[in-house]
């Protein structure tokens, strides 16, 4: 024990040595949210040396690699943040979310303190090994950033393996096959191409006579790694798929008028983006976590298939693929209160798919698509994926091994097991979604402008409403309903009742005391007048600060 002791004390005095190059400014509270810490780049060095401490104490603790990603997704290239990643490459639990708080927002004096705080609480055995891979993107100020994490695991004596320049989900899959001894790939940038464009390239085969056209793809790649890893990707990919890749990060700022982001919210092209009538064409954003998909028809009518007409696309395919191959297994589309009314409709009424309602923000999608044996879950913005559990991959592999099994069973089931293997299951990674999209289209012989017109979206509006306190708003119902202040969901579903096929909800803002109004009904201006009226209740229920909402027409 006495060994310990001293052992501990000298990893201690390497902590103050570190710490002390890179301080805390006075005063600044920073809140690990859904996508970690993320505020501009200037404020961050501290954040970076103590998540570096933090990922190092979440090693040991779970005797498992960790992973820390630097990265601010689609924010503004002067932005910067970080996230970790647990064992199985998925979202660090809440516990840890909150320790990560705490240890950041320490003041200078008592990093020590909230430090040992945490290895008490937690019982670590501090002479453990700790293994933590850490990665970034390409914004300037990552480099800087990255190294400040090494130095923190350094400082508490764990190994680690700097990956450089990786998107998001490539260090989510590293992490998870690094904990998984390889069986879910292989830990380098290299296998995770083999990987994914081997399945790919498998699935493409099922595609009868593809032309040219139809393997063409126009890409936005925000300025970011996103279009970095495509670029490096392409040799893999044996033709099978071409890509004409635009925003390429060789001129353009990262995420400026481009980017899933930007293609979602403005509902138009990204800026430096020429396209065809009816060209098939998607976004990724900044860390290459999110792709939305989209086109202009003949009239130049700009056209977004977003993550709703994405999970769709792809339970619809899975479906198909089940009932061919014979299986039952239980299947749900996760979605949160901002999925279209009509995508919910069609999956539930049309697909007889099982729909399930989540809060906003991933880790949530996630946690409720682990509940079955396949779970597909995306959220509108085009962050998503699908989950298979290990029964299900284990029953589609003995399909495939079971000599009596007919010749459609058994292509069906191949057809499954490449798909399990085109997905990144850890994380939304918008190479894999994209791959998997593109290869459904190639099998189903759909056009972009087949699979929009699946189902069409009810015209919807997003407002935000500025208040005094945003924790006045309290919700219930995966966040569809307001149960204080008192009599705020009446007033809405008063309002909401005057409109056809329309819905309204609110929800505070994880980030800024503003409340987030989201409404949709019949037609445009039926949506946009009822979320008016909707944030005009807000602003008189929940103390509204400022102008009062103006019409929007």
């Amino acid at each position: 024990m006495k060994q310990v002791g001293i052992y501990m004390s000298a990893q201690f005095s390497e902590v103050i040595k570190y710490s002390s190059l890179h301080p805390k400014p006075p005063g600044l509270v920073l809140q690990y949210g859904t996508a970690g810490f993320r505020t501009n780049a200037k404020l961050l060095d501290h954040i970076m040396f103590r998540m570096g401490l933090l990922a190092t104490l979440r090693s040991k603790k779970t005797k498992a690699t960790i992973g820390v990603m630097v990265t601010a997704s689609h924010n503004p290239e002067e932005d910067n943040g970080v996230k970790l990643v647990d064992p199985m490459g998925e979202m660090v639990t809440p516990t840890w979310e909150g320790y990560a708080t705490q240890l950041a927002n320490a003041e200078n004096e008592d990093l020590l303190t909230a430090l040992k705080d945490i290895i008490a609480k937690e019982e670590i055995n501090m002479s453990r090994e700790a293994e933590v891979f850490v990665g970034r993107d390409t914004r300037g100020s990552s480099a800087t950033l990255s190294q400040a994490v090494l130095e923190g695991v350094s400082s508490l004596g764990g190994l680690s393996k700097d990956y450089g320049l990786v998107t998001t989900p490539q260090l989510h899959y590293m992490v998870c096959c690094q904990n998984t001894q390889g069986k879910y790939g292989d830990t380098t940038v290299d296998g995770y191409y083999n990987k994914l464009c081997q399945a790919f390239i498998k699935l493409i085969k099922n595609a009868s006579n593809c032309t040219d056209d139809q393997k063409h793809l126009s890409l936005d790649g925000a300025n970011g790694i996103g279009a970095l890893k495509v670029r490096e990707m392409e040799r893999h990919l044996a033709k099978e798929l071409q890509i004409s890749l635009f925003n390429d990060g060789s001129h353009g700022k990262l995420n400026y008028q481009c980017g899933a982001d930007f293609v979602k919210v403005q509902q138009k092209t990204p800026t430096g983006f020429e396209i065809k009538p009816g060209e098939r064409c998607c976004s990724f954003d900044g860390d290459a976590d999110r792709i939305v998909y989209y086109y202009c028809d003949a009239e130049g009518q700009f056209h977004l298939l977003d993550g709703d007409k994405i999970a769709t696309l792809i339970s619809t395919f899975l479906k198909e693929l089940l009932t061919q191959a014979g299986l039952d297994l239980n299947m749900a589309v996760v979605q949160t209160a901002y999925a279209n009314g009509s995508s919910t409709r069609y999956l539930e009424e049309t697909m007889k798919l099982t729909v399930k309602c989540t809060k906003t923000g991933v880790k949530h999608l996630h946690h409720v698509a682990q509940e079955f044996d396949i779970g597909v879950y995306f959220e509108a913005n085009g962050h998503g994926t699908v989950l298979f559990s290990k029964s299900a991959e284990d029953k589609i592999q003995q399909l495939i091994d079971n000599p009596n099994c007919d010749d459609e069973k058994k292509r069906a089931a191949l057809l499954l097991q490449n798909t399990i293997n085109v997905i990144n299951q850890t994380v939304g990674d918008a190479i894999s979604d994209m791959l998997l999209i593109e290869a459904i289209l190639a099998i189903k012989g759909m056009t972009v402008q087949q699979w929009d017109a699946i189902y069409t979206d009810l015209p919807n509006r997003q407002l935000k409403v500025k208040v005094a306190d945003r924790r006045v708003i309290n919700t219930t119902d995966a966040e569809r309903r307001a149960v204080s202040p008192a009599g705020l969901q009446d007033a809405i579903d008063a309002t909401v009742k005057k409109y056809n096929l329309a819905r309204s909800f609110v929800r505070p803002s994880g980030t800024e005391d503003v409340v987030r109004v989201y409404a949709e009904a019949d037609t445009q201006e039926s949506a946009d007048a009822l979320a008016h009226e909707v944030s005009l209740v807000v602003y008189r229920l929940a103390g509204g600060v400022g102008d009062e909402p103006k019409p929007l027409h």
